[in-house]
């Protein structure tokens, strides 16, 4: 049960109702960043990999030993444009454009934005809003109740005094 006597009975019961509710609407976002899938991008079967391999050595030839091979990148076609897609050697795979492998949850994700260590999780494509809607949230309840923090102080500080000068009477 939420503990909030003073400020419900001496201002308005709807503020710890508020608080409760913004609580449980963070924490619910924080729940389906965590939980949704960030945008994993598949990684290759072991025959296309092996195909994609061949692929590429055929097209670069062969590079002598203690010698690093030439980067690799496949020029696609988009829309009239031209998109050099780039390639994983961990997934094995061509990655779109703003893909990026993480390094932790060792995927290539879609418009890979970060890992996060607070929600566990990366953030891309998939749960880009509901982390964007946590943060939001998070820092709405953060402000809400450091300002009825304040109030609070206030209110019992006027209470105080007003007490204390009750009780000195009129001399």
């Amino acid at each position: 049960m939420v503990r909030c006597p003073y400020l419900a009975v001496h201002l308005s019961p709807t503020v710890p109702v508020f608080a409760v509710v913004l609580f449980l609407f963070v924490l619910a976002m924080l729940l389906r960043t965590s939980f949704s899938d960030p945008g994993v991008l598949p990684r290759a079967l072991p025959e296309e990999a092996s195909f994609i391999e061949m692929e590429i050595e055929a097209a670069n030839g062969n590079v002598p030993a203690g010698q690093r091979p030439p980067p690799r990148i496949r020029n696609v076609q988009i829309n009239n444009q031209i998109v050099k897609l780039k390639y994983c050697y961990t997934c094995k795979i061509f990655r779109p454009p703003r893909a990026s492998h993480c390094s932790i949850c060792d995927n290539c994700v879609d418009r890979f934005d970060h890992h996060c260590p607070w929600v566990g999780n990366c953030v891309g494509k998939r749960n880009y809003r509901f982390f964007y809607l946590f943060t939001l949230s998070l820092s709405l309840l953060t402000i809400y109740i450091f300002t009825f923090d304040i109030v609070h102080v206030v209110m019992r500080k006027c209470l105080t005094r007003w007490l204390q000068n009750k009780m000195k009477g009129p001399c």
